[in-house]
């Protein structure tokens, strides 16, 4: 029997709307113009029904604080350092401009693991969000808990001196350098106060990072919109993202995509070769 076993079922409901004002927020940070037809790009979801707790609830790390409460969504796991390791998800509507939408997630499973980085605790969680045509998202969404890194601890990840990025067989690539007001907008969007992405003395002196950490879910959605600038938008069925190493802010980032028929893979790359992400897709 494990320690959070009374958490798997925990279930909360969310309510939000698209307004024209998140909308166009959110095109703006991608460089992107709107749809003609109404519909918002795929990933536009990770800005609704966010958690919204008040500031004097937050934990040393930014994210709401967390307790053996019956209010408390997600269980009190005390390693300190958390990430949104991967998702699963289904896309069935497109959404659309000024709709309003609910979403219901449950805590599907909570797994405590023991690897070469010491404990390690996921927690999945399904999120259904629903519009006005009914199912519009499925996602089972991937949390990790780790322990702390020491005081002495080797920022991560090692910069390297040289690095390599074979592009042959990659049939779209396109790079960016993920900016502070890049991070800082997608912070905002997502209501994302996790320190590690804005709080540069605690990214690298409390959790050990060579720099402010892009969001996973922002290299996320620079892979969808590749696939929207690609496909068009909304053309995906099926998005499987995992993060592999982080992707540091100021530093090149390489998107890449390839496929026959309606069967896609995706991924990150750093500039020193190291692999960030990996995804795959289905198209309709």
């Amino acid at each position: 029997m494990s320690a959070w076993d009374a958490w798997i079922g925990r279930e909360e409901v969310r309510t939000d709307r698209i307004d024209d004002g998140l909308a166009s927020r959110w095109l703006a940070t991608l460089d992107r113009d709107a749809s003609s037809d109404g519909n918002v790009p795929q990933g536009l979801h990770w800005c609704l029904c966010v958690p919204d707790a008040v500031t004097a609830q937050l934990g040393p790390d930014g994210h709401p604080a967390r307790d053996d409460s019956p209010n408390s969504f997600l269980p009190p796991v005390p390693l300190p350092r958390r990430m949104w390791a991967s998702s699963k998800v289904e896309f069935f509507v497109p959404l659309r401009v000024g709709e309003a939408v609910n979403r219901t997630s449950h805590i599907e499973s909570i797994t405590e693991k023991s690897g070469g980085s010491g404990q390690l605790v996921f927690v999945d969680v399904a999120h259904e969000t629903f519009g006005v045509s009914g199912l519009s998202i499925r996602e089972v969404q991937s949390i990790v808990y780790r322990e702390g890194a020491g005081p002495d601890a080797a920022l991560s990840p090692p910069k390297a001196e040289q690095g390599h990025i074979d592009l042959d067989g990659w049939s779209s690539h396109r790079m960016l350098t993920p900016s502070e007001p890049l991070l800082f907008r997608f912070s905002a969007l997502t209501f994302n106060s996790h320190r590690i992405h804005y709080d540069l003395p605690y990214a690298q002196g409390e959790e050990r990072y060579r720099g402010l950490v892009v969001h996973g879910p922002l290299t996320a959605t620079l892979l969808l919109d590749l696939a929207g600038r690609e496909f068009g938008d909304n053309a995906l069925t099926h998005f499987t993202y995992r993060g592999l190493s982080p992707a540091i802010c100021g530093e090149a980032l390489h998107l890449v995509m390839r496929g026959s028929g309606n069967e896609i893979e995706m991924a990150a790359f750093a500039a020193d070769g190291r692999q960030v992400t990996a995804a795959t897709a289905q198209r309709k």
